[in-house]
């Protein structure tokens, strides 16, 4: 092992506020501390007399998302709070995402008592290079390249709400619940297990009981993580804690990832409204109400929801 100094250069980062930055033509990448979005929160304009750090260094947060660190990718400035780590020696994209991962795995020694790492992130204790696993290097970076494109390479239209039209869930989907499966009465298999989590997609687990739902659908928890959704590609079997949405013909002539995706995020706006003592059950869905962009004759515009979501960075990756 060794302190986290010995391998990196680590400066504080440009202290900057996002609020006092301007984005008239934004191009650098700000670094806050966030979890998500590579620790990216806004792009913003270059600021004179003002250098933005070289792509190739690592951020870490020390507040916030406590030790979320990133490999940054592009030119970029940070808030206070934030740590810049340079490496001492010459580092391969491969073992820098590795100390990524190694920095991130200690967040458990200051997130669950609130403390920040300003004054203890120098002295970290990580592998030393010498002790790196040679798979890391042998990891293909490549198969990620163009992860990131669009699939219509067009400006990402602005959402104008006035014109959109309020429907009730039972308007747009039938809606059924999932049914009781024990742990117990799981067989091996590889049918997905749909269950009430907030993470991966909704799957739990892998049975060898048949599907009972059909694929190209969404999935909505009622109870456990109520509200979360999820588009689901394949056959799968859900928990009786799970509301599964199927768009009515009517409404939806056609129906797929896109146009699942567009949706979910407004499915999700509603999750405030219920908790462990207030379900989201499936009469109470039926009778809930979504907003949506519609066509000229008053349903869903499902061009635009489609266009929308491929215009999107990381739409590629979607299929």
């Amino acid at each position: 092992m060794a302190k986290l100094q010995d391998i990196f250069d680590v400066s504080y980062g440009s202290k900057l506020d996002l609020n006092k930055m301007t984005q008239v033509d934004p191009k650098i990448d700000f670094v806050g501390r966030s979890q998500k979005n590579n620790g990216v929160s806004a792009k913003v304009d270059l600021i004179r007399g003002v250098k933005p750090y070289k792509p190739g260094l690592i951020t870490v947060a020390l507040g916030g998302s406590v030790l979320s660190s990133f490999l940054q990718v592009n030119p970029f400035y940070t808030s206070q709070n934030v740590a810049v780590l340079n490496a001492l020696q010459v580092m391969s994209e491969q073992e820098k995402l590795f100390y990524c991962y190694v920095i991130y795995a200690n967040a458990f020694r200051f997130s669950a008592c609130g403390r920040e790492a300003n004054r203890t992130l120098k002295d970290l204790e990580v592998p030393g290079l010498e002790a790196i696993p040679e798979w890391v290097n042998r990891s293909d970076l490549k198969r990620f390249k163009g992860s990131d494109d669009k699939i219509r390479d067009i400006p990402t239209p602005k959402l104008d709400t006035t014109g959109w039209k309020e429907f009730s869930y039972e308007e747009l989907f039938d809606i059924n619940k999932g049914l009781r499966l024990t742990k117990a009465n799981m067989l091996s298999g590889d049918t997905p297990f749909i269950g009430s989590t907030d993470s991966n997609n909704g799957l739990t687990n892998f049975v060898g009981q048949e599907p009972i739902h059909k694929g190209n659908v969404i999935t909505v928890n009622y109870n456990g993580s109520v509200g979360e959704s999820f588009y689901q590609e394949i056959p799968f079997w859900a928990s009786d804690d799970v509301n599964v949405l199927y768009p009515i013909a009517d409404m939806f002539p056609y129906f797929n990832s896109y146009i699942a995706l567009f949706l979910i995020p407004l499915i999700k706006l509603d999750r405030y409204r219920f908790n462990y003592g207030r379900k989201w059950h499936t009469d109470r869905m039926k009778k809930s109400i979504i907003k949506v962009p519609v066509d000229n004759i008053g349903k869903p515009d499902l061009n635009f929801m489609e266009s929308y979501i491929k215009s999107l960075q990381f739409s590629s990756s979607i299929e």
